[in-house]
Protein backbone atom coordinates (compact mmCIF):
# COMPACT_ATOMS: atom_id res chain seq x y z
CA UNK A 1 0.00 0.00 0.00
CA UNK A 2 2.93 2.32 0.58
CA UNK A 3 4.01 2.10 -3.05
CA UNK A 4 0.44 2.78 -4.13
CA UNK A 5 0.31 5.96 -2.09
CA UNK A 6 3.65 7.04 -3.42
CA UNK A 7 2.44 6.71 -6.99
CA UNK A 8 -0.59 8.87 -6.26
CA UNK A 9 0.77 11.52 -3.89
CA UNK A 10 3.27 12.69 -6.48
CA UNK A 11 0.32 13.88 -8.60
CA UNK A 12 -0.65 16.31 -5.83
CA UNK A 13 2.80 17.38 -4.63
CA UNK A 14 5.32 17.09 -7.46
CA UNK A 15 6.46 20.05 -9.57
CA UNK A 16 4.06 20.33 -12.49
CA UNK A 17 6.70 20.78 -15.17
CA UNK A 18 8.69 17.78 -14.01
CA UNK A 19 5.52 15.77 -13.39
CA UNK A 20 4.15 16.48 -16.85
CA UNK A 21 7.51 15.56 -18.34
CA UNK A 22 7.72 12.30 -16.37
CA UNK A 23 4.18 11.28 -17.27
CA UNK A 24 4.17 12.56 -20.85
CA UNK A 25 7.57 11.33 -21.99
CA UNK A 26 6.72 7.62 -21.68
CA UNK A 27 3.37 8.22 -23.33
CA UNK A 28 4.91 10.32 -26.11
CA UNK A 29 7.65 7.79 -26.75
CA UNK A 30 5.11 4.99 -26.75
CA UNK A 31 2.74 6.79 -29.13
CA UNK A 32 5.65 7.84 -31.33
CA UNK A 33 6.91 4.31 -31.60
CA UNK A 34 3.43 2.96 -32.31
CA UNK A 35 2.91 5.64 -34.97
CA UNK A 36 6.32 5.07 -36.47
CA UNK A 37 5.61 1.44 -37.18
CA UNK A 38 2.48 2.52 -39.06
CA UNK A 39 4.61 4.96 -41.05
CA UNK A 40 7.22 2.29 -41.73
CA UNK A 41 4.51 -0.21 -42.74
CA UNK A 42 3.21 2.30 -45.28
CA UNK A 43 6.69 3.02 -46.57
CA UNK A 44 7.31 -0.70 -47.02
CA UNK A 45 3.94 -1.14 -48.73
CA UNK A 46 4.33 1.94 -50.95
CA UNK A 47 7.84 1.06 -52.08
CA UNK A 48 7.34 -2.71 -52.19
CA UNK A 49 3.80 -3.03 -53.54
CA UNK A 50 2.84 0.23 -55.28
CA UNK A 51 0.61 3.36 -55.32
CA UNK A 52 -2.59 1.29 -55.55
CA UNK A 53 -1.72 -0.36 -52.23
CA UNK A 54 -1.29 3.07 -50.59
CA UNK A 55 -4.70 4.06 -51.94
CA UNK A 56 -6.12 0.80 -50.56
CA UNK A 57 -4.69 1.58 -47.14
CA UNK A 58 -6.23 5.06 -47.28
CA UNK A 59 -9.61 3.42 -47.87
CA UNK A 60 -9.17 1.34 -44.71
CA UNK A 61 -8.65 4.42 -42.51
CA UNK A 62 -12.38 4.93 -41.83
CA UNK A 63 -12.78 1.28 -40.82
CA UNK A 64 -9.76 1.49 -38.53
CA UNK A 65 -11.12 4.73 -37.07
CA UNK A 66 -14.37 3.04 -36.10
CA UNK A 67 -12.41 0.34 -34.29
CA UNK A 68 -10.25 3.00 -32.64
CA UNK A 69 -13.39 4.91 -31.62
CA UNK A 70 -14.66 1.88 -29.71
CA UNK A 71 -11.30 1.53 -27.99
CA UNK A 72 -11.13 5.23 -27.16
CA UNK A 73 -14.75 5.25 -25.94
CA UNK A 74 -13.80 2.78 -23.22
CA UNK A 75 -10.10 3.53 -22.74
CA UNK A 76 -10.22 7.32 -22.46
CA UNK A 77 -13.37 7.26 -20.33
CA UNK A 78 -12.02 4.58 -18.00
CA UNK A 79 -8.62 6.25 -17.52
CA UNK A 80 -10.24 9.62 -16.73
CA UNK A 81 -12.63 8.00 -14.23
CA UNK A 82 -9.73 6.13 -12.61
CA UNK A 83 -7.74 9.37 -12.21
CA UNK A 84 -10.65 11.22 -10.64
CA UNK A 85 -11.51 8.30 -8.30
CA UNK A 86 -7.94 7.84 -7.16
CA UNK A 87 -7.73 11.59 -6.58
CA UNK A 88 -10.75 11.24 -4.30
CA UNK A 89 -9.29 8.19 -2.52
CA UNK A 90 -11.76 5.67 -3.98
CA UNK A 91 -9.48 2.76 -4.92
CA UNK A 92 -12.24 0.12 -4.96
CA UNK A 93 -14.28 2.22 -7.35
CA UNK A 94 -11.24 2.54 -9.63
CA UNK A 95 -10.85 -1.27 -9.68
CA UNK A 96 -14.49 -1.67 -10.64
CA UNK A 97 -13.91 0.74 -13.53
CA UNK A 98 -10.93 -1.39 -14.58
CA UNK A 99 -12.93 -4.64 -14.63
CA UNK A 100 -15.95 -3.11 -16.33
CA UNK A 101 -13.82 -1.51 -19.02
CA UNK A 102 -12.31 -4.87 -20.02
CA UNK A 103 -15.74 -6.50 -20.33
CA UNK A 104 -17.10 -3.57 -22.35
CA UNK A 105 -14.21 -3.56 -24.82
CA UNK A 106 -14.58 -7.31 -25.39
CA UNK A 107 -18.32 -7.00 -26.10
CA UNK A 108 -18.02 -3.96 -28.36
CA UNK A 109 -15.04 -5.19 -30.35
CA UNK A 110 -16.56 -8.63 -30.94
CA UNK A 111 -19.82 -7.21 -32.30
CA UNK A 112 -17.92 -4.74 -34.45
CA UNK A 113 -15.58 -7.31 -35.97
CA UNK A 114 -18.39 -9.73 -36.79
CA UNK A 115 -20.32 -7.00 -38.60
CA UNK A 116 -17.36 -5.82 -40.66
CA UNK A 117 -16.24 -9.35 -41.41
CA UNK A 118 -19.61 -10.14 -43.00
CA UNK A 119 -20.05 -6.93 -45.02
CA UNK A 120 -16.39 -5.99 -45.69
CA UNK A 121 -16.59 -5.52 -49.51
CA UNK A 122 -19.77 -3.45 -49.40
CA UNK A 123 -18.35 -1.28 -46.64
CA UNK A 124 -15.05 -0.66 -48.43
CA UNK A 125 -16.85 0.29 -51.67
CA UNK A 126 -19.11 2.62 -49.67
CA UNK A 127 -15.98 4.16 -48.15
CA UNK A 128 -14.55 5.01 -51.56
CA UNK A 129 -12.66 1.93 -52.80
CA UNK A 130 -12.15 1.71 -56.58
CA UNK A 131 -11.75 -1.50 -58.58
CA UNK A 132 -7.96 -0.99 -58.43
CA UNK A 133 -7.70 -0.32 -54.69
CA UNK A 134 -10.41 -2.72 -53.41
CA UNK A 135 -8.31 -5.94 -53.48
CA UNK A 136 -5.56 -4.30 -51.42
CA UNK A 137 -8.03 -2.80 -48.95
CA UNK A 138 -9.86 -6.12 -48.58
CA UNK A 139 -6.70 -8.15 -48.03
CA UNK A 140 -5.44 -5.75 -45.39
CA UNK A 141 -8.74 -5.61 -43.48
CA UNK A 142 -9.42 -9.37 -43.46
CA UNK A 143 -6.01 -10.04 -41.96
CA UNK A 144 -5.87 -7.06 -39.59
CA UNK A 145 -9.27 -7.59 -37.92
CA UNK A 146 -8.14 -10.25 -35.40
CA UNK A 147 -5.44 -7.84 -34.24
CA UNK A 148 -7.97 -5.03 -33.82
CA UNK A 149 -9.61 -6.85 -30.90
CA UNK A 150 -6.40 -7.30 -28.92
CA UNK A 151 -5.30 -3.81 -29.97
CA UNK A 152 -8.36 -2.30 -28.28
CA UNK A 153 -7.76 -4.38 -25.15
CA UNK A 154 -4.11 -3.37 -25.04
CA UNK A 155 -4.65 0.36 -25.53
CA UNK A 156 -7.59 0.54 -23.10
CA UNK A 157 -5.71 -1.13 -20.26
CA UNK A 158 -2.50 0.72 -21.13
CA UNK A 159 -4.29 4.04 -20.60
CA UNK A 160 -5.53 2.83 -17.22
CA UNK A 161 -2.03 1.63 -16.30
CA UNK A 162 -0.68 5.12 -16.99
CA UNK A 163 -3.52 6.82 -15.10
CA UNK A 164 -2.93 4.63 -12.03
CA UNK A 165 0.70 5.68 -11.64
CA UNK A 166 2.78 3.56 -14.04
CA UNK A 167 3.75 5.75 -17.02
CA UNK A 168 7.13 4.08 -17.60
CA UNK A 169 5.64 0.59 -17.48
CA UNK A 170 2.97 1.70 -19.96
CA UNK A 171 5.68 2.96 -22.29
CA UNK A 172 7.68 -0.27 -22.05
CA UNK A 173 4.57 -2.27 -22.94
CA UNK A 174 4.08 -0.19 -26.08
CA UNK A 175 7.77 -0.56 -26.94
CA UNK A 176 7.42 -4.31 -26.85
CA UNK A 177 4.49 -4.30 -29.28
CA UNK A 178 6.07 -1.75 -31.61
CA UNK A 179 9.43 -3.51 -31.58
CA UNK A 180 7.84 -6.80 -32.57
CA UNK A 181 6.04 -5.12 -35.46
CA UNK A 182 9.15 -3.34 -36.72
CA UNK A 183 10.92 -6.69 -36.95
CA UNK A 184 8.05 -8.74 -38.33
CA UNK A 185 6.65 -6.28 -40.94
CA UNK A 186 9.66 -6.21 -43.33
CA UNK A 187 10.16 -9.95 -42.74
CA UNK A 188 6.60 -10.79 -43.82
CA UNK A 189 6.51 -8.27 -46.71
CA UNK A 190 9.93 -8.75 -48.31
CA UNK A 191 11.23 -12.13 -47.13
CA UNK A 192 7.99 -14.14 -47.13
CA UNK A 193 6.55 -12.02 -50.00
CA UNK A 194 3.15 -11.67 -48.33
CA UNK A 195 2.68 -8.05 -49.43
CA UNK A 196 -0.03 -6.03 -47.72
CA UNK A 197 -1.31 -9.18 -45.96
CA UNK A 198 2.10 -9.57 -44.35
CA UNK A 199 1.92 -6.07 -42.86
CA UNK A 200 -1.44 -6.92 -41.29
CA UNK A 201 -0.22 -10.26 -39.92
CA UNK A 202 2.82 -8.60 -38.35
CA UNK A 203 0.54 -6.12 -36.60
CA UNK A 204 -1.71 -8.91 -35.31
CA UNK A 205 1.18 -10.75 -33.67
CA UNK A 206 2.71 -7.59 -32.22
CA UNK A 207 -0.58 -6.40 -30.75
CA UNK A 208 -1.25 -9.78 -29.15
CA UNK A 209 2.10 -9.66 -27.36
CA UNK A 210 1.46 -6.04 -26.30
CA UNK A 211 -2.02 -6.81 -24.92
CA UNK A 212 -0.78 -9.87 -23.00
CA UNK A 213 1.91 -7.76 -21.31
CA UNK A 214 -0.61 -5.11 -20.22
CA UNK A 215 -3.17 -7.64 -18.94
CA UNK A 216 -0.47 -9.31 -16.86
CA UNK A 217 0.29 -6.00 -15.11
CA UNK A 218 -3.18 -5.92 -13.59
CA UNK A 219 -2.80 -9.47 -12.33
CA UNK A 220 0.31 -8.71 -10.28
CA UNK A 221 -0.10 -8.36 -6.51
CA UNK A 222 1.83 -5.12 -5.91
CA UNK A 223 0.07 -2.85 -8.45
CA UNK A 224 -2.14 0.13 -7.63
CA UNK A 225 -5.13 -1.50 -9.31
CA UNK A 226 -5.83 -5.21 -9.88
CA UNK A 227 -8.48 -7.39 -11.44
CA UNK A 228 -10.48 -8.42 -8.39
CA UNK A 229 -13.46 -10.61 -7.66
CA UNK A 230 -16.62 -8.77 -8.55
CA UNK A 231 -14.92 -6.05 -10.62
CA UNK A 232 -16.07 -7.65 -13.90
CA UNK A 233 -19.75 -7.42 -12.98
CA UNK A 234 -21.20 -4.70 -15.19
CA UNK A 235 -22.73 -1.80 -13.26
CA UNK A 236 -24.81 0.82 -14.99
CA UNK A 237 -23.42 3.79 -13.08
CA UNK A 238 -19.87 2.75 -14.01
CA UNK A 239 -20.79 2.14 -17.66
CA UNK A 240 -22.48 5.53 -17.90
CA UNK A 241 -19.49 7.22 -16.25
CA UNK A 242 -17.02 5.59 -18.65
CA UNK A 243 -19.05 6.22 -21.78
CA UNK A 244 -19.96 9.74 -20.71
CA UNK A 245 -16.34 10.85 -20.54
CA UNK A 246 -15.09 8.65 -23.38
CA UNK A 247 -17.82 9.80 -25.75
CA UNK A 248 -15.93 12.96 -26.74
CA UNK A 249 -12.72 11.38 -28.07
CA UNK A 250 -14.74 8.47 -29.46
CA UNK A 251 -16.87 10.88 -31.46
CA UNK A 252 -13.67 12.43 -32.81
CA UNK A 253 -12.69 9.05 -34.22
CA UNK A 254 -16.18 8.36 -35.54
CA UNK A 255 -16.27 11.79 -37.08
CA UNK A 256 -12.89 11.06 -38.65
CA UNK A 257 -14.41 7.92 -40.15
CA UNK A 258 -17.22 9.73 -41.90
CA UNK A 259 -14.96 12.65 -42.77
CA UNK A 260 -12.57 10.20 -44.42
CA UNK A 261 -15.44 8.75 -46.44
CA UNK A 262 -16.37 12.23 -47.70
CA UNK A 263 -12.71 13.08 -48.30
CA UNK A 264 -12.06 9.86 -50.23
CA UNK A 265 -15.13 10.27 -52.44
CA UNK A 266 -14.35 13.94 -53.16
CA UNK A 267 -10.69 13.13 -53.82
CA UNK A 268 -11.54 10.28 -56.17
CA UNK A 269 -14.03 12.49 -58.04
CA UNK A 270 -11.56 15.36 -58.54
CA UNK A 271 -8.22 13.49 -58.65
CA UNK A 272 -8.65 9.71 -58.93
CA UNK A 273 -6.63 7.08 -57.05
CA UNK A 274 -3.53 9.31 -56.97
CA UNK A 275 -5.37 11.91 -54.88
CA UNK A 276 -6.67 9.20 -52.53
CA UNK A 277 -3.13 7.83 -52.14
CA UNK A 278 -1.81 11.36 -51.48
CA UNK A 279 -4.40 11.72 -48.76
CA UNK A 280 -3.13 8.47 -47.24
CA UNK A 281 0.40 9.91 -47.09
CA UNK A 282 -0.90 13.19 -45.64
CA UNK A 283 -2.89 11.38 -42.93
CA UNK A 284 0.06 9.12 -42.09
CA UNK A 285 2.44 12.05 -41.60
CA UNK A 286 0.04 14.29 -39.67
CA UNK A 287 -1.11 11.35 -37.52
CA UNK A 288 2.50 10.79 -36.49
CA UNK A 289 2.61 14.32 -35.06
CA UNK A 290 -0.89 14.31 -33.55
CA UNK A 291 -0.11 11.02 -31.79
CA UNK A 292 2.80 12.77 -30.07
CA UNK A 293 0.34 15.41 -28.87
CA UNK A 294 -2.02 12.66 -27.76
CA UNK A 295 0.88 11.24 -25.75
CA UNK A 296 1.34 14.62 -24.07
CA UNK A 297 -2.39 14.64 -23.32
CA UNK A 298 -2.18 11.15 -21.83
CA UNK A 299 0.53 12.46 -19.51
CA UNK A 300 -1.56 15.52 -18.68
CA UNK A 301 -4.77 13.61 -18.03
CA UNK A 302 -3.95 11.96 -14.67
CA UNK A 303 -2.39 15.21 -13.42
CA UNK A 304 -5.41 17.29 -14.38
CA UNK A 305 -7.93 14.67 -13.24
CA UNK A 306 -6.29 14.15 -9.85
CA UNK A 307 -5.80 17.86 -9.09
CA UNK A 308 -9.29 18.73 -10.29
CA UNK A 309 -10.63 16.13 -7.88
CA UNK A 310 -8.43 17.65 -5.15
CA UNK A 311 -9.50 21.27 -5.97
CA UNK A 312 -5.93 22.41 -6.72
CA UNK A 313 -6.58 25.19 -9.25
CA UNK A 314 -3.01 26.46 -9.65
CA UNK A 315 -1.68 23.03 -10.53
CA UNK A 316 -4.58 22.53 -12.93
CA UNK A 317 -3.71 25.78 -14.72
CA UNK A 318 -0.03 25.03 -15.05
CA UNK A 319 -0.51 21.46 -16.32
CA UNK A 320 -2.90 22.63 -19.03
CA UNK A 321 -0.80 25.57 -20.23
CA UNK A 322 2.42 23.59 -20.34
CA UNK A 323 0.70 20.80 -22.29
CA UNK A 324 -0.70 23.39 -24.72
CA UNK A 325 2.73 24.93 -25.36
CA UNK A 326 4.27 21.53 -25.97
CA UNK A 327 1.37 20.39 -28.17
CA UNK A 328 1.47 23.48 -30.39
CA UNK A 329 5.23 23.15 -30.73
CA UNK A 330 4.82 19.63 -32.11
CA UNK A 331 2.07 20.48 -34.60
CA UNK A 332 4.01 23.59 -35.69
CA UNK A 333 6.65 21.15 -36.93
CA UNK A 334 4.01 19.71 -39.27
CA UNK A 335 3.38 23.15 -40.75
CA UNK A 336 7.09 23.77 -41.24
CA UNK A 337 7.69 20.40 -42.93
CA UNK A 338 4.58 20.71 -45.10
CA UNK A 339 5.61 24.14 -46.38
CA UNK A 340 9.35 23.56 -46.82
CA UNK A 341 9.89 19.96 -47.96
CA UNK A 342 6.65 18.25 -49.07
CA UNK A 343 8.25 16.44 -52.02
CA UNK A 344 10.90 14.91 -49.76
CA UNK A 345 8.14 13.46 -47.59
CA UNK A 346 6.30 12.14 -50.65
CA UNK A 347 9.40 10.38 -52.04
CA UNK A 348 9.77 8.45 -48.78
CA UNK A 349 6.50 6.67 -49.57
CA UNK A 350 6.59 6.35 -53.35
CA UNK A 351 8.71 6.71 -56.47
CA UNK A 352 5.69 7.37 -58.71
CA UNK A 353 6.11 10.88 -60.25
CA UNK A 354 2.38 11.60 -60.46
CA UNK A 355 1.77 10.63 -56.84
CA UNK A 356 4.77 12.69 -55.71
CA UNK A 357 3.39 15.76 -57.49
CA UNK A 358 -0.11 15.39 -56.04
CA UNK A 359 1.24 14.74 -52.52
CA UNK A 360 3.54 17.79 -52.75
CA UNK A 361 0.56 20.04 -53.43
CA UNK A 362 -1.59 18.32 -50.80
CA UNK A 363 0.92 18.81 -47.99
CA UNK A 364 1.66 22.43 -48.96
CA UNK A 365 -1.99 23.49 -48.84
CA UNK A 366 -3.38 21.36 -46.02
CA UNK A 367 -0.72 22.02 -43.35
CA UNK A 368 -0.82 25.84 -43.38
CA UNK A 369 -2.81 25.98 -40.11
CA UNK A 370 -1.79 22.61 -38.72
CA UNK A 371 0.19 24.32 -35.92
CA UNK A 372 -3.05 25.17 -34.04
CA UNK A 373 -4.20 21.53 -33.92
CA UNK A 374 -2.07 20.92 -30.81
CA UNK A 375 -4.10 23.53 -28.92
CA UNK A 376 -7.36 21.91 -30.02
CA UNK A 377 -6.32 18.40 -28.96
CA UNK A 378 -5.02 19.48 -25.55
CA UNK A 379 -8.13 21.57 -24.85
CA UNK A 380 -10.50 18.76 -25.79
CA UNK A 381 -8.58 16.37 -23.52
CA UNK A 382 -8.70 18.93 -20.70
CA UNK A 383 -12.49 19.03 -20.74
CA UNK A 384 -12.54 15.25 -20.88
CA UNK A 385 -10.15 15.02 -17.90
CA UNK A 386 -12.36 17.16 -15.65
CA UNK A 387 -15.53 15.30 -16.63
CA UNK A 388 -17.08 18.08 -18.75
CA UNK A 389 -18.44 15.62 -21.26
CA UNK A 390 -20.62 17.72 -23.50
CA UNK A 391 -18.11 20.52 -23.83
CA UNK A 392 -15.48 18.02 -24.85
CA UNK A 393 -17.88 16.45 -27.34
CA UNK A 394 -18.75 19.83 -28.83
CA UNK A 395 -15.09 20.77 -29.29
CA UNK A 396 -14.41 17.38 -30.78
CA UNK A 397 -17.10 17.94 -33.38
CA UNK A 398 -16.32 21.54 -34.34
CA UNK A 399 -13.26 20.91 -36.48
CA UNK A 400 -14.22 17.44 -37.71
CA UNK A 401 -17.91 17.93 -38.45
CA UNK A 402 -19.42 21.38 -37.97
CA UNK A 403 -16.79 23.22 -40.00
CA UNK A 404 -14.91 20.67 -42.09
CA UNK A 405 -17.85 18.87 -43.74
CA UNK A 406 -19.47 22.04 -45.18
CA UNK A 407 -16.07 23.21 -46.41
CA UNK A 408 -15.41 19.84 -48.09
CA UNK A 409 -18.74 20.13 -49.88
CA UNK A 410 -18.35 23.80 -50.90
CA UNK A 411 -14.68 24.56 -51.63
CA UNK A 412 -13.96 21.78 -54.20
CA UNK A 413 -16.79 23.10 -56.39
CA UNK A 414 -14.84 26.36 -56.67
CA UNK A 415 -11.19 25.21 -56.44
CA UNK A 416 -11.43 21.56 -57.64
CA UNK A 417 -8.88 19.27 -55.93
CA UNK A 418 -7.21 22.22 -54.18
CA UNK A 419 -10.51 22.91 -52.46
CA UNK A 420 -10.32 19.56 -50.64
CA UNK A 421 -6.86 20.38 -49.28
CA UNK A 422 -7.84 23.96 -48.36
CA UNK A 423 -10.79 22.76 -46.28
CA UNK A 424 -8.39 21.58 -43.55
CA UNK A 425 -6.62 24.88 -42.70
CA UNK A 426 -9.84 26.90 -42.93
CA UNK A 427 -11.68 24.60 -40.51
CA UNK A 428 -8.65 24.61 -38.17
CA UNK A 429 -8.66 28.40 -38.00
CA UNK A 430 -12.38 28.64 -37.20
CA UNK A 431 -12.27 25.80 -34.63
CA UNK A 432 -9.36 27.46 -32.82
CA UNK A 433 -11.36 30.62 -32.19
CA UNK A 434 -14.24 28.61 -30.70
CA UNK A 435 -11.88 26.52 -28.56
CA UNK A 436 -10.13 29.58 -27.11
CA UNK A 437 -13.45 31.14 -26.10
CA UNK A 438 -14.61 27.95 -24.32
CA UNK A 439 -11.32 27.46 -22.45
CA UNK A 440 -11.32 31.04 -21.12
CA UNK A 441 -14.91 30.67 -19.95
CA UNK A 442 -14.25 27.28 -18.28
CA UNK A 443 -11.28 28.52 -16.27
CA UNK A 444 -13.38 31.40 -14.98
CA UNK A 445 -16.03 28.91 -13.82
CA UNK A 446 -13.43 26.71 -12.10
CA UNK A 447 -11.85 29.69 -10.34
CA UNK A 448 -15.26 30.84 -9.09
CA UNK A 449 -16.16 27.36 -7.82
CA UNK A 450 -12.84 26.97 -6.00
CA UNK A 451 -13.28 30.41 -4.41
CA UNK A 452 -16.79 29.57 -3.26
CA UNK A 453 -15.63 26.23 -1.84
CA UNK A 454 -12.81 27.94 0.04
CA UNK A 455 -15.14 30.55 1.50
CA UNK A 456 -17.61 27.87 2.56
CA UNK A 457 -14.84 25.88 4.24
CA UNK A 458 -13.57 28.97 6.07
CA UNK A 459 -17.04 29.80 7.29
CA UNK A 460 -17.59 26.24 8.48
CA UNK A 461 -14.28 26.32 10.35
CA UNK A 462 -15.23 29.57 12.11
CA UNK A 463 -18.56 28.10 13.22
CA UNK A 464 -16.88 24.96 14.50
CA UNK A 465 -14.43 27.00 16.56
CA UNK A 466 -17.13 29.10 18.19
Amino acid sequence: MKSVQGNLEILATGKIGRLLWDYSLPAVVGMLVMSLYNVIDRIFIGQGVGPEAIAGLAITFPVMNISAALGVLIGAGASARVSIMLGGGNRRGAEEVLGNSLVLILINATVYLLFFGIFIDRILILFGASQASLPYARDFMLYIMPGMLVMNIGFTLNNIMRASGYPVKAMISMFIGAGCNLVLAPLFIFVFHLGIKGAAMATDIAMTIFAAKVVWHFMEKDTTLRFTKGSFRLRWHIIIGIIGIGAAPALVNLASCFINVIINTRLYYFGGDSAVAASGIFVTVTSLLTMIVVGICQGMQPIVGYNYGANKLGRLHRAYFLATIWGCGITALGTILGLTCPSVIARAFTSDPDLISVTDNALTLSTVMFWVVGFQIVSTTFFQSIGKVWKSIFLSLTRQVLFLIPLLLILPDHFALDGVWLAFPVSDAIATIVTAAMIIYQFRIIARNVKNASETHSEATKIALQ
